[in-house]
């Protein structure tokens, strides 16, 4: 790999793909060893050239002996580019880069209900992005057609569920997120919008293993008794995840009550509709 000197990538240590992808472009020798610094560690200096609030948002990759800084996908199309040519050229052609720009926000904005992290009581900066509306609509959005495509393909590896529809699916997923909006009506817009947000990412995780089942089905017919069982792990699995969402956000223990209690009522009215 060819190292872009002299540059370093400032990233959140409280998200895991942050992490990630940074240690992994200085262990891959793509950045040199100085490549990836912690957020929270700018100096007082770094800040009079570094836009703070817009590197909150969009990752930023100082260039250390010019001091300048580029943020967001052209902080990783720059980091990438400089091994991989091509990758830079094909990603700042207009159209894919407006594409790639957008995915890069929709991940930043909700990264903090994505991976929520507890508050932190140390007066080291936080790299905590700012609350945007349109793209935490957009996540609820998204995370919701998820959720109902795959209840609705998972409703045939159930013989004995009747016989879904995904109009039907659709309903029961806005229902949830209703029925949980009930019980924290009293709070903040902005505390409303992050729970309901980790509500869906919770049902996204649910996905994932609804789709390994369906998956596996696809290939090796499983007995019901079986496949049930691994549905009643991967519920249970989202239950004590909604409960330690729950208690980062500080909110009330009995939302994950309210929140299969809701799913039990429902599996029973379709059990016996």
């Amino acid at each position: 790999m060819k190292t872009l000197n002299q540059h370093t990538l400032l990233y959140d240590t409280d998200c895991p793909l942050c992490n990630f992808y940074t240690s992994a472009f200085v262990k891959a020798k793509m950045l040199d060893t100085e490549g990836r610094k912690s957020f929270g560690k700018i100096t007082a200096k770094e800040s009079t050239f570094i836009d703070i609030k817009r590197a909150v948002n969009e990752i930023a990759l100082v260039d250390r002996e010019n001091k300048q800084v580029t943020y967001g996908i052209d902080s990783l199309l720059k980091v990438i580019g400089n091994s991989f040519p091509i990758v830079e050229k094909i990603g700042n052609f207009q159209p894919i880069k407006y594409g790639l720009s957008k995915l890069y926000s929709l991940i930043s904005y909700n990264r903090k209900v994505i991976i929520p992290s507890a508050k932190k009581q140390s007066e080291e900066l936080e790299c905590i992005p700012d609350f945007n509306v349109k793209y935490r609509l957009l996540f609820i959005i998204l995370g919701t057609l998820i959720t109902s495509i795959t209840l609705f393909q998972f409703s045939d590896v159930i013989h004995a569920l009747p016989k879904a529809s995904f109009t039907r699916e659709i309903w029961l997923a806005l229902g949830l997120i209703v029925s949980q909006i009930v019980f924290v009506i009293n709070k903040d817009f902005k505390t409303i919008l992050n729970y309901v947000g980790n509500i869906i990412t919770v049902s996204l995780i649910g996905c994932i293993g609804l789709f390994q089942l369906i998956l596996l089905n696809s290939i090796i017919s499983f007995p019901q008794w079986l496949i049930l069982f691994a549905f009643t792990g991967v519920v249970g699995f989202m239950f004590f995840e909604h409960k330690r969402r729950i208690k980062l956000l500080e909110l009330p223990s009995y939302l994950s009550w309210t929140w299969i209690g809701y799913r039990a009522i429902i599996l029973f009215f379709i059990l016996n509709g």
